[in-house]
């Protein structure tokens, strides 16, 4: 068998496989139940500072308060 062969084989058999077994693992990741925490504070970025540009003092706050909900 020629390694031309053997690769296509390979890619159109087991390589497809795995492919799709990481696509439904990174999926899983994704919507696991610990994630909705995780994702909450980044959803709301857009939102932050909606009623005054963010000053110093409040990117201060905002990185003492990502860190405190990292540790949790």
């Amino acid at each position: 068998m020629e390694t031309y062969t053997f690769l296509r084989a390979f890619a159109d058999s087991w390589m497809l496989l795995a492919m799709f077994v990481f696509f439904v693992g990174c999926i899983l990741w994704a919507f696991r139940p610990g994630s909705t925490e995780a994702y909450r504070d980044t959803k709301n970025i857009v939102f932050r500072n909606d009623d005054k540009p963010a000053g110093d003092d409040d990117l201060e706050t905002v990185d003492d308060a990502m860190i405190k909900e990292a540790w949790k």
